[in-house]
């Protein structure tokens, strides 16, 4: 029992990889998903905006302006400078991450037996040997993707509000200031080993935050799984709704942090 429980979960912690190793390697399933859900954002909202009405209002209508607002809140109250970009991104960031969180809440068997059965069926791949991980932010190079994003979203956004000159002064300059030429000179390396450990800080700990709570829920499942059928609803459905709120929480938070580092990063030290 206890070789086929490690085989089971070593398979379902396996990505579906292309045929390269290494540092080439793709992860196959994270990429599908993410795009499809993805799409399903972009065409969920597209429509409800074609079909917005100011009279009675759909639910769906009424649930996405609601999405919208707090986004919109949080923006203005967090950054206090102009631009037409961050609530967008925002918006996209808090939808797009809580999708990914979403499926896994999905049954852990589901999609990767559905995986199984297409593979044998269509190209007589072996099923032991068919793998497919169904929750995009439990993979790191996912969560890493998604923060150095915001990462080159920092950098151009500090270059657009202090200009090019202002940003590669600030990183020679900040935060220990000097008025002698030569002290400044003696800091500016100090400075930029600062600037750059800061920078650097920001996408890893947004990174390894969204992706270490949501590998510990898609593993806790996968051990809920391994139990008896009645024990897997005693203590599954208690977890899934709790993890409801985590996986609300996580988009939320990696949405806030970037409005916050975007806010950084326009202002002046």
């Amino acid at each position: 029992m206890a070789g086929n429980a490690t085989d089971y979960i070593k398979h379902h912690l396996t990505f579906w990889k292309s045929s390269h190793e290494g540092f080439w390697s793709f992860h196959i399933d994270t990429f599908t998903v993410s795009l499809i859900l993805g799409f399903i954002f972009v065409g969920v909202f597209a429509m409800v905006a074609r079909n917005a009405k100011l009279e009675n209002p759909g639910r769906l209508q009424l649930f996405v302006e609601a999405i919208i607002e707090m986004v919109n809140t949080q923006v203005k109250e967090i950054f206090h400078a102009e631009s037409k970009v961050l609530a967008p991104l925002a918006l996209t960031i808090f939808c797009w991450v809580f999708l990914m969180n979403f499926m896994d809440l999905l049954p852990v068997d589901l999609i990767p037996m559905a995986a199984q059965w297409i593979g044998y069926t269509f190209f007589g791949a072996d099923p032991h040997h068919v793998y497919f991980r169904v929750v995009p932010s439990a993979d790191v190079n996912a969560t890493f993707a998604m923060s150095i994003s915001v990462m080159f979203c920092i950098i151009g956004f500090s270059i657009k509000a202090k200009g090019l000159g202002g940003w590669g002064k600030e990183l020679l300059t900040a935060p220990f200031h000097a008025h002698s030429p030569v002290l400044v000179a003696i800091l500016a390396p100090v400075n930029f080993a600062f600037q750059m450990v800061e920078l650097v800080a920001k996408p890893i700990s947004l990174s390894l935050r969204l992706f270490g709570n949501m590998y510990a829920g898609e593993l806790i499942f996968i051990l809920i799984a391994l139990l008896p059928w009645g024990a897997q609803w005693i203590l599954g459905a208690p977890w899934a709704i709790f993890h409801i709120l985590v996986i609300t929480l996580q988009a939320f938070v990696f949405m806030m942090l970037t409005i916050v580092y975007m806010s950084l990063a326009v202002e002046k030290h």
